[in-house]
């Protein structure tokens, strides 16, 4: 009898743990829960692109400070050096008339 009553408890238990995995699974298979993960994926790539270019930065400024340093050009400009022109101004082409405007992607319009 007390064998029995054990294996009933035993195979419930499995049951109960079993439909409760599959329920999980099944959750997290679901749309919404996967766009939720792959959004939080994206996020984390931003952030871990974002650290590696201030990364570059630091070293880029890093490196022009030692180059700089190197050929010594920290010096001021004098007068054996003439300064450069002033930039001109730029020319802005207009579309003909019936040409169809194009329409530059704005990345911060996605923001």
């Amino acid at each position: 009898m007390f064998r029995r009553a054990f294996w009933f408890t035993t195979g419930a238990a499995a049951g109960v743990w079993a439909t409760t995995k599959v329920n999980r699974k099944l959750r997290s298979l679901a749309p919404d829960s996967l766009a939720a993960r792959a959004a939080d994926k994206a996020v984390e790539t931003g952030h871990r692109v974002r650290e590696f270019a201030l990364d570059v930065r630091a070293g880029m400024a890093q490196r022009e400070d030692e180059l700089t340093d190197a050929l010594g050009l920290q010096a001021s400009p004098d007068a054996d050096h003439p300064e450069l022109p002033a930039p001109t101004a730029r020319t802005v082409r207009r579309p003909l008339p019936g040409t169809p405007t194009v329409h530059r992607y704005d990345r911060n319009e996605d923001h």
